[in-house]
């Protein structure tokens, strides 16, 4: 059964589904998304991701396409024409179809939305928590504003294939200093000897990941404390433990990094338990 789209303004099958020629997302990666996890038939922390998604919107001047009360409703019928209870819900949103030139179009120009929902299964992604994964370290080679949710990943497509040709998962873009950043589709942590919780601030730099939001209120009901501050790759080496956060892999632990074996090379404690208690505490949307 072909897996079902909105394409600015109709439900279609993916073989119908076309992006014009002139789309400033196709030319210029002029657009934002977001990505939604799908949980046992809620769509989960959706009112964050919209929240994020005006904000990048308005970093970029792009008009919302249709109207916040309507978005949440192209999301639910989407996952439901797709029958999915376990995966994800992307949406995309670019500045619309125009005469291809650098500066925005005339006003008026409609921005473009394309949804899309597709299947999961959540055994295989406990399965790969149970092994953890593997990330490598990237120089810092993106632009400045990364904070914002552009579609535009060529650095981080090219991070994701180095760390696959090295036998990794992810890559961790760090900065010249030694600091890491975050993830090629991720927030990076990791876990002091002491168990307190360390990742990068998220007002310059990184993008201010969705579940590393609710994380925070994850681990507050754990009772573990959270360090905002920069780590470096020799302290994230010798960390207790350390793990990335998305809205795809929750907090999924990493046991090597640079083919270093952090701590004794297996999947932490804590990291697990945060990934155990995250759906009860993130916001759930009937999807």
């Amino acid at each position: 059964m072909p897996r079902i789209a909105y394409v600015n303004g109709r439900y279609v099958a993916h073989a119908d589904a076309c992006v014009h020629i002139e789309d400033r997302g196709y030319q210029f990666a002029d657009g934002v998304y977001e990505v939604c996890e799908v949980a046992r038939g809620f769509i989960v922390d959706m009112p964050r991701h919209l929240a994020r998604l005006d904000r990048s919107l308005r970093e970029l001047s792009i008009d919302w396409p249709v109207t916040r009360r309507v978005l949440p409703l192209i999301l639910r019928e989407v996952v439901r024409r797709n029958h999915v209870a376990n995966g994800l819900v992307y949406l995309q949103v670019t500045r619309g179809v125009a005469s291809r030139d650098f500066v925005f179009p005339a006003a008026g120009t409609k921005p473009s939305l394309v949804v899309t929902a597709r299947k999961a299964d959540p055994a295989a992604a406990a399965k790969r928590a149970e092994g953890g994964i593997k990330v490598i370290t990237v120089p810092e080679n993106r632009w400045d504003r990364v904070d914002i949710k552009s579609v535009g990943l060529l650095p981080n497509v090219l991070a994701k294939q180095k760390a696959k040709e090295a036998g990794a998962q992810e890559a961790w873009f760090v900065d010249a200093d030694g600091t890491v950043k975050e993830g090629g589709s991720s927030n990076a942590w990791i876990i002091t000897r002491d168990g307190v919780l360390v990742t990068r601030p998220a007002e310059h730099g990184i993008l201010r990941g969705i579940t590393r939001t609710t994380l925070f209120e994850v681990a507050a009901k754990l009772g573990l404390t959270i360090e905002e501050r920069g780590f470096s790759v020799t302290e994230a080496k010798a960390a207790r433990e350390a793990f990335i956060s998305s809205a795809t892999t929750i907090a999924m632990p990493i046991v090597a990094i640079d083919g270093v074996p952090v701590a004794n090379g297996h999947p932490g404690s804590i990291t697990l338990s945060l990934r155990q208690a995250f759906f009860d505490v993130a916001e759930k949307s009937p999807a």
